[in-house]
């Protein structure tokens, strides 16, 4: 990453990602957005045991939807289960062990899920930041698997259900980190050179959109996004990047703020009319790119921002 884009992303993220950042977009938002009866439609949230994935599931079960928890954990998915069921008074909350990592549960899953049940929206929650390289018991590095790989056959093995009903959705969270790197296809594993978690972190975020954006071209019948959810005081960001939690902890946004964005283009009308295969970010689209314009409200509304 060079030294001008790791500044201009800084700033950025400073004036837009904390806590006064989400203050300031939240000012344009639409409170009617998000009063909306979620009975009759089921949600898929993977990574909904703790951070922006519970919160997202808090606030979808809240409005009378079924939520399908996807967690590693058993103990921490049925107690985080437990408070969502006792904070929302629904229990239609359901909770499937899987392992993200690896490709063969993933696969497994998605086929038994498809076969007994009816998905409208699906948000991929889920990810990792490990700081070492690390493989699964299948060969593959560890953060490639579980963000991006995980990821892909999730999504794809339940595209068919989704087309199956009405106004079916599909959110990835991404993460602004992926502004500071271009795809790289050729080295998918991090083979070569020294391993750095977190641009390994980036990179998949940055697959992640890419992926977006062939999902939407490929099924025009599914709405499919990805977003940032901001800078979020998150037990992932408190354990994967402790030194940035340490200095930033005082500016981070609440859970619920990280999640607000995941929600709001799960069940909103207003988001289901943006065009499919964007990114978004404050309940709004975004860019994909770092540009000489960054700092500038015209690469969010003006011609120079690359979609």
């Amino acid at each position: 990453m060079s030294f001008y884009r790791n500044t201009v992303w800084l700033v950025k993220g400073l004036q837009e990602y904390t806590k006064s950042g989400y203050e300031a977009a939240a000012k344009h938002f639409v409170p009617a957005d998000l009063d909306v009866n979620l009975n009759g439609r089921s949600f898929m949230v993977t990574g909904a045991n703790s951070g922006i994935g519970k919160a997202a599931a808090q606030e979808i079960a809240k409005r009378g939807g079924t939520v399908h928890m996807v967690c590693r954990n058993k103990g921490r998915a049925e107690a985080a289960k437990g408070e969502i069921v006792e904070s929302s008074k629904n229990e239609n909350v359901h909770v499937h062990i899987v392992d993200m990592s690896s490709a063969r549960q993933v696969w497994e899953f998605a086929q038994s899920f498809s076969q007994n049940n009816t998905l409208h929206v699906l948000i991929n929650n889920a990810g990792c930041m490990v700081n070492q390289r690390e493989l699964t018991e299948e060969g593959l590095e560890k953060n490639f698997a579980t963000n991006t790989l995980g990821t892909y056959i999730l999504t794809t093995a339940l595209i068919p259900a989704l087309k199956k009903v009405e106004d079916p959705r599909v959110i990835t969270v991404s993460s602004g980190g992926m502004l500071t790197q271009k795809l790289d296809v050729d080295d998918l594993q991090f083979e070569k050179g020294t391993f750095d978690g977190t641009m390994a972190y980036a990179q998949n975020k940055r697959q992640q959109v890419i992926l977006t954006e062939r999902w939407a071209a490929q099924h025009k019948e599914i709405h499919f996004s990805s977003m940032h959810p901001g800078w979020a005081d998150t037990p992932a960001v408190q354990t994967s990047m402790p030194s940035f939690h340490a200095r930033m902890k005082s500016k981070l946004r609440t859970e619920a703020m990280g999640a607000d964005t995941v929600v709001w283009l799960a069940i909103s009308a207003a988001a289901a009319k943006q065009p499919s295969g964007l990114f978004f970010q404050g309940q709004k689209q975004t860019c994909k790119y770092l540009t000489w314009f960054s700092l500038s409200s015209i690469e969010i509304h003006g011609r120079y921002c690359r979609q």
